[in-house]
């Protein structure tokens, strides 16, 4: 049989959780199955380098906002660009996304799938409204966790349209715990004993990152020893133009300046998880809201302790105790104790980063996320 003629569609190619799934995905699909092409709002972004590498066609429709008349062309061009690859299924990834592409793919006659990926937190009310309008006329819609669904359903979303696809991540990049040869200990000064205590993720508001520093300041006052790192970068949307979110950034900093942990707390900026896990001792998630974190399956194939906020689908993966601990969110309190007790016990650290592994060795490959989808894809035009 000829491959399905499939277009992921994403706003662009940045770091953040969504478009790493995105891309790993449309690679990791076999091509027997499918002939991939991407489309996007903007040509922008980091992974777009490698998505070259691959060879796969990328549509590019120059678009920073829906106020723009152009924009309404650009869709038009979408559609005409759909039916002219005779493109069967359309897969959209998240807000931006699904407005732009779902009507255009509807227009052309493929089948189309919609996925929400978060909790909508970042959504004003009218924003809401237009994504579960545009969802409403989508073949199926797929998440990556169950409490994205239950919020979608209680928010007036039929259910029967909505699967549940968590996300997968290439176990291989975690496969030995080996130092990189530069450590981040001779990078930043810090002793050869400190324990590294890490976030990793996009640095921006709803990550809980100020509730981290309020953390690592009382755990300073217990281990003095440790050392505290936010591993990652912001960014924010300025008309064309995408560039770092210096403002939030500078508000951390001044934090960190009235806690005393000048000499405690680095930026890394942009790291890649396989450079920088290998030599955390704990990774901790102590975001606002989720949907499935990348850096939360990431953290725990590495084989680390994590310390996570209940939210979203991240109780899902982590069992309080057997594989990780669970706290609420907004409590710094609650986070610097679940670290103490894991610096202090080196045997309960080891324990859950084992069973970290374990259970996303079982549940959360990249070859389940293909294989799992692919079957999705399949379903969905056999119907």
């Amino acid at each position: 049989m000829r491959p399905v003629k499939l277009m992921k569609f994403v706003a662009h190619f940045g770091l953040g959780g969504t478009e790493r799934q995105f891309v790993n995905l449309g690679l990791a699909l076999e091509p027997s199955r499918f002939a991939v092409q991407f489309g996007c709002l903007r040509h922008w972004g980091e992974l777009l380098e490698e998505v070259d590498a691959h060879g796969i066609p990328v549509h590019s429709y120059n678009i920073c906002t829906f106020r723009n008349p152009k924009a309404l062309g650009a869709q038009l061009q979408l559609a005409r660009d759909i039916h002219r690859y005779r493109i069967e299924i359309v897969h959209a990834y998240n807000f931006y996304a699904n407005v732009f592409a779902i009507p255009a793919a509807k227009l052309a006659g493929a089948r189309v799938v919609a996925s929400i990926r978060d909790m909508g937190a970042y959504l004003s009310t009218t924003q809401r409204h237009l994504q579960r309008f545009v969802c409403g006329i989508a073949d199926r819609i797929l998440v990556n966790a169950n409490a994205i669904k239950d919020w979608l359903v209680a928010d007036g979303y039929d259910a029967g349209k909505i699967t549940v696809i968590p996300n997968g991540i290439d176990l291989r990049r975690f496969e030995q715990r080996a130092a990189v040869e530069t450590g981040l200990h001779d990078e930043f000064r810090f002793p050869a004993s400190a324990p590294l205590v890490g976030v990793v993720g996009r640095v921006k508001p709803l990550k809980g990152i100020e509730d981290f520093l309020q953390a690592a300041s009382i755990v300073s006052s217990a281990v003095p020893e440790a050392r505290f790192l936010i591993v990652g970068d912001g960014f924010v949307a300025q008309g064309r133009n995408i560039s770092r979110d210096d403002a939030y950034q500078h508000d951390l900093v001044r934090l960190i300046a009235r806690l005393g942990l000048r000499d405690r707390v680095v930026f890394t900026g942009f790291r890649t998880v396989e450079q920088v896990l290998p030599q955390l001792s704990i990774s901790v998630l102590p975001s606002l809201t989720e949907g499935l974190s990348n850096a939360l399956l990431e953290s725990m194939a590495a084989g680390l302790p994590v310390v996570a906020t209940r939210v979203g689908g991240t109780s899902e993966v982590l069992a309080d105790g057997e594989n990780g601990i669970l706290v609420e969110a907004r409590d710094a309190g609650a986070i610097a104790n679940a670290i103490c007790r894991l610096l202090e016990t080196p045997s309960l650290a080891a324990r859950l980063g084992s069973e970290a592994r374990r259970s996303v060795t079982d549940r959360y490959s990249m070859q389940r996320l293909a294989m799992t989808t692919s079957r999705f894809y399949e379903s969905l035009l056999a119907a």
